[in-house]
Formats: structure tokens, C-alpha cells, sequence
């Protein structure tokens, strides 16, 4: 059996091959652009070990490979890289590092999606640039009709805004780019309704995306998103590890008694933390908000009287309406998460707004708590403990 380790880059490859039966070991460079890739690899004894870093535009090798009866092994490049303490860097060490992970039975292998699933995240990310293309369009059109007076806002895309908008008085050049806008905007408009009409095809046919569907917020976009990125599930112990996986986390640099939380970290797939993102943004305002359901929760003399709820009421709601459902504001910014998923208040974790410093964190927070605690005097029971 043969092991080859392989330094891949777009125009060419380092590769280190090691014999197991002669104990040799080989080092050659292959240009791609002389079709040297495909005749070295067909040459050797199938199948073959092949490992390499996870790198992009090498599509067709893994499609080669796969033809070829060799074994192509993807790993992750940061690990990899983690590995190899030496300063030096250079294609013939990589080609070299690898291949030594792969005979210690160290390689950090990924896993790689199907042809099927590779297909679907094509159509996916086609039809994301459209819509892409479809705001910057929008927007062009938008300041040039607030140009002109009109301001419509969301009303210029429906069908009196539109027709408005192609009655404008314009002159010259700026009529002709009105007219291009329009064109593009009609044409990606149709395009991006096909795409549409496949994706929700796709998801009804997916059991995975039907179930995932069934939550306020998501759609086929997002539910198919969420398959052909994740994969098996089964391949993560627990379900924090989906979020680090999509880089849905903190980023964190901790270090003895100091800790410092930052933005997520954004190291996953991109496309779903966007669409993610987008699908808590219009699942949230279809739950109940936060003095909704305290309403809800009081007697009725408690809410005619004004008691044990939040204060002054006026047409049968708090004035304690936040900004952003589910969430309370606290001294013009927003402090924290008043409510789980049991639908029962709680006290969000210290550190979602605790400083960095833990000698301030303590008195911090009994200020902020007992802020919250003024406004909303007779929510939080006596158990809650601040």
C-alpha cells in the first residue's frame, strides 16, 4: 500500500510518498496546468491513501480520486497546522507533515459532504448572490426616486409604488439608468423565483428539512441550509458543538482570573450564520412578548388594579413594551434575556452582562438587577436570587 501526503495549491501540488512494502519514500512536485496530476496518480497501486488540507478549487481532484479508486482524506487545515511546532514553512515540510500524520494515525479528518449535498449548497448560494444583486438593485432605485421626492420606503416595490416609479419625470442619463435598474431588477426578480420554487421542492422531499421547518422562522432556505451544511448529526456528542462548529459562539481570551468574552467567532460556514441570523430576526416576533405574557400570567384584579404586574397599564398592556421582543431595556441598552424557553421569567447568566473584571462583576450586577427590579416591581418572585 502507498501513503501520499499532498501539499494541494490551485496551480500545482507537493506530494511525499511513502512505500509501506519497500519502506521508500518519494518527493515530487505536479504542475496541473501539464497534466501531470492525472497520469502520476493512475499509475499507482489502487487504492491509495491520499491525504490533504481542506483547500478550495480542488473539486475536481476528490472527483479524480474517487474515479481512480484511491482513499482522499480531508483535514483540517488549522489542526494541522497546529501540529507541526517547526518555524520553517515551505511545500516539501507540508507535503512531509502530512504524511507523517497520516503513518501515526494522527490526521484530524473532517467530514465531506456528498455530491448530492454539494449540488444543493450550489443552488443555495446561487440563489443568495441574486438576492444579493436584487438589494443593491433596489437600492439603487430607492435613492434615485428619494432624489426626485418620492419616498415610499417599502411601498415603492408594490405594484402602485412601482408604477409611481416608472412615471418619474426624468431627463438624460438618468432616465436611461432608471430603465437599465428596472430591467435588472426584473430579471433577477424571475430568476430568483425559480430558484425559490426548487428550494421549497427540495425541502419538502427532505424529512430533516420538514422537521426543521416546523420551527417560527424557518423556511426551506434555511432549513436546507442547515442539512446539506451539518450532515449527519450523529457525528456531534452534544448540541453545543453544532453551534462552535458554525462559529455561533463566543470567541473568548481567558486567562486566570480575567475573563473576556467577544463577538462570535464566525468560524463556520458563513451562509448559515447568515441565514440563521435572519431566521431568529423574523422567528422571535412571533412569540409572545415579554409583558404579553406576564399579563397573561396575572389575576384579573391584579390587572385592573395596576398590582403585581408592571406598574401603569394603559389599553390593557405594560409600558414596559421592549424594543425588541423577548428582551428588556435597561438604562437605553439591552441587558439581558428576561424569559426561557418554559415561558416561566428568569435572571439571564451574570456574565451576559457582567464586565470583564470579576472584582467589578458582583456590585455590577446588583446595580443592574435592582434597576430591573424597580421598573418592574412585583414581577420577580422571592426565590430569584440577585
Amino acid at each position: 500500500m502507498k501513503i501520499v501526503g499532498c501539499d494541494f495549491h490551485p496551480s500545482f501540488q507537493q506530494i511525499a510518498l511513502l512505500d509501506t512494502v519497500t519502506g521508500e519514500i518519494e518527493e515530487r512536485r505536479l504542475v496541473h496546468g501539464n497534466g501531470e496530476a492525472e497520469p502520476y496518480y493512475r499509475q499507482l497501486e489502487a487504492p491509495a491513501l491520499i491525504g490533504m488540507e481542506a483547500v478550495g478549487n480542488s473539486l475536481w481532484f476528490e472527483q479524480l480520486m474517487a474515479q481512480l479508486g484511491h482513499e482522499l482524506w480531508i483535514g483540517d487545515a488549522a489542526q494541522i497546522r497546529a501540529s507541526y511546532v517547526r518555524k520553517q514553512k515551505t511545500d516539501r515540510r507540508d507535503a512531509g507533515h502530512i504524511l507523517h500524520l497520516l503513518m501515526e494515525k494522527r490526521f484530524p479528518r473532517i467530514w465531506t459532504p456528498s455530491a448530492e449535498q454539494r449540488d444543493v449548497r450550489q443552488l443555495l448560494l446561487h440563489r443568495h448572490k441574486l438576492v444579493g444583486i436584487r438589494t443593491r438593485v433596489k437600492t439603487e432605485l430607492q435613492h434615485l426616486a428619494m432624489n426626485r421626492g418620492l419616498q415610499k420606503q417599502r411601498a415603492l416595490w408594490s405594484v402602485r409604488g412601482r408604477a409611481c416609479l416608472e412615471k418619474l419625470p426624468l431627463e438624460g442619463w438618468t432616465r436611461q439608468r432608471r430603465e437599465d435598474l428596472l430591467a435588472v431588477l426584473s430579471l433577477v426578480e424571475s430568476q430568483v423565483e425559480k430558484l425559490d420554487e426548487a428550494v421549497s421542492l427540495i425541502a419538502a422531499n427532505d424529512k430533516h428539512a420538514r422537521l426543521l421547518m416546523t420551527q417560527p422562522g424557518v423556511g426551506p432556505v434555511t432549513a436546507l441550509a442547515f442539512v446539506v451544511t451539518i450532515g449527519d448529526v450523529r457525528r456531534f456528542k452534544r448540541g453545543k458543538h453544532v453551534g462552535s462548529y458554525l462559529g455561533l459562539i463566543p470567541a473568548e481570551h481567558s486567562s486566570g482570573n480575567k475573563r473576556r468574552l467577544g463577538a462570535i467567532s464566525k468560524q463556520g460556514n458563513v451562509f448559515l450564520q447568515y441565514t440563521a441570523g435572519r431566521s431568529r430576526a423574523i422567528g422571535m416576533p412571533l412569540r409572545p412578548t415579554v409583558p404579553q405574557r406576564v399579563s397573561t400570567s396575572l389575576s384579573p384584579q391584579a390587572q385592573g388594579s395596576g398590582q403585581g404586574g408592571g406598574g401603569t397599564q394603559a389599553g390593557h398592556k405594560t409600558v414596559l413594551d421592549a424594543p425588541q421582543p423577548n428582551t428588556l431595556c435597561v438604562g437605553g441598552s439591552q441587558r439581558g434575556q428576561l424569559e426561557s424557553f418554559s415561558g416561566q421569567p428568569k435572571l439571564g447568566r451574570s456574565s451576559d452582562w457582567a464586565p470583564s473584571h470579576p472584582a467589578k462583576a458582583e456590585c455590577s450586577n446588583k446595580r443592574i438587577m435592582a434597576d430591573v427590579l424597580g421598573r418592574i416591581d412585583g414581577w420577580w418572585s422571592s426565590s430569584h436570587r440577585w
